[in-house]
């Protein structure tokens, strides 16, 4: 064993306790396995010093050696009797690591929980859409007009102009294909087909989802970080009628419309590439893209589009609504709505692919 003894002071205070912890400091190197603080010759203690005893217990065992205290009496011992809890340290808490099951099962309640909360919202806002209103209980229609806006009119540039280059980039690959067996004037069929059932509604989803789908998401999420949620309960007003019911409206009317707008752009992009360096006439340019075109594929493809805002509008409301922390926890919450509006957006698109393949 491989011990110090330190004898302690006659009186234990502010200045005599910094003193001894340096003492201890200096003397407990590394290879002593303990410390024994000789309080014999101790006759007084404050509270000060009662704290610098508790700071040396703590350096002696950082430094992994045992403490010991011996000879205290009297007033003395009544304070190490005092800080015996300090002295001893508080026990380290013992941990079991999860086991398989355990981490499956709390992952399934977790998601069973969040389906629970998304039925909810999802009963909510079709009852407070589409039969609320019917019933007289109220619609903030003014609401409804600026979510137009900012869903509609304020995303319509961005999503042509996406659309619009996309069909610059079909046009442009296809032809180099079907060029080699001289049918480039299929391109156009290309297009209007591919726009029509697939591209148009598909990349508009995805920039509506990415601005107006976080936009949501991190609106609702501040105002329930801010308690604004809260408040709005404690005024009596429902959450879903006040604030998910418009957002719904909104982006069910806006989205087709930009999905229409984003087929006339597409196939306008690929005339655009058809006309002007496949050098084909407008004339027949557009009589090959009408002639392919088939009222089917445009209900395909304008069918999604209300599916697509259902599921972006009601994930961001989801996520908003479900926000927990502060500014990250929106910035999460957020980015999170984002990955499962576009993740939904592929699982709609599959299942409307296996239903037009299988049963239409």
């Amino acid at each position: 064993m491989n011990g110090v003894r330190i004898q302690c002071p006659n009186q234990l205070d502010q200045k005599t306790g910094r003193a001894l912890l340096e003492d201890v400091r200096s003397r407990a190197h590394k290879g002593v396995d303990s410390v024994v603080l000789d309080f014999s010759e101790t006759h007084s203690m404050d509270t000060f010093g009662a704290a610098w005893i508790v700071d040396i217990v703590r350096l002696v065992k950082t430094r992994g050696a045992e403490f010991a205290c011996e000879g205290h009496q009297g007033v003395v011992a009544d304070y190490i009797n005092f800080i015996g809890p300090g002295l001893v340290g508080a026990k380290e808490p013992e941990t079991r690591k999860e086991g398989l099951f355990e981490r499956l099962g709390e992952g399934g309640y977790r998601a069973a929980e969040e389906a629970r909360q998304m039925y909810n919202l999802c009963i909510d806002a079709i009852y407070w859409t589409f039969i609320g209103p019917v019933e007289g209980r109220g619609f903030r229609w003014g609401l409804l007009v600026e979510e137009l806006y900012e869903m509609g009119v304020r995303a319509l540039w961005i999503n042509s102009t996406m659309n619009l280059l996309l069909g610059l980039i079909i046009a442009m690959l296809s032809a180099a294909q079907l060029r080699t067996v001289g049918l480039d004037i299929y391109v156009a069929d290309l297009t209007v087909v591919a726009f029509a059932r697939e591209l148009a509604v598909i990349m508009t989803a995805v920039v509506v989802s990415a601005r107006t789908g976080a936009a949501i998401a991190a609106e609702l999420a501040t105002m329930k970080v801010q308690e604004e949620i809260d408040a709005l309960r404690g005024m009596g007003l429902k959450v879903p009628q006040f604030l998910v019911a418009p957002k719904v409206l909104a982006l069910l009317i806006a989205m087709p419309c930009l999905t229409a707008i984003a087929m006339f752009m597409g196939v306008f992009g690929g005339a655009v590439w058809g006309i002007g360096v496949l050098d084909y006439s407008p004339d027949v340019w557009f009589r090959q893209t009408i002639n392919a075109l088939t009222f089917y594929d445009v209900f395909q493809g304008m069918l999604k589009s209300f599916f697509f805002a259902a599921a972006i509008v009601l994930i961001g409301c989801h996520n908003g609504l479900r926000v927990t922390g502060g500014s990250r926890g929106v910035g999460l919450m957020t980015t999170r709505a984002v990955v499962m509006d576009i993740f939904m957006i592929i699982v709609i698109d599959m299942a409307f692919a296996l239903v037009f393949y299988y049963v239409l």
